[in-house]
């Protein structure tokens, strides 16, 4: 994983998933990043953003539906 500041990630679109609460509890995604996911913390939108491989990120959501994560 890299650490990316949101200044170097500018033109991105950010958003939460539709399990939401619509808070600020929440992590946010960008998707359109050829091979990873962004993820940054919805409270923190100027602060920094992981860039997970987009096959962890796969594998990481894929365990959440199925109730192993």
């Amino acid at each position: 994983m890299t650490k990316i500041l949101d200044s170097s990630a500018s033109g991105l679109t950010w958003t939460k998933s539709s399990y939401s609460d619509g808070g600020n509890n929440c992590v946010e995604v960008a998707h359109g990043v050829a091979g990873a996911m962004p993820v940054r913390d919805s409270k923190a939108p100027a602060g920094p953003a992981l860039v997970v491989p987009a096959g962890a990120w796969s594998a990481f959501v894929n365990g959440v539906k199925d109730g192993a994560l």
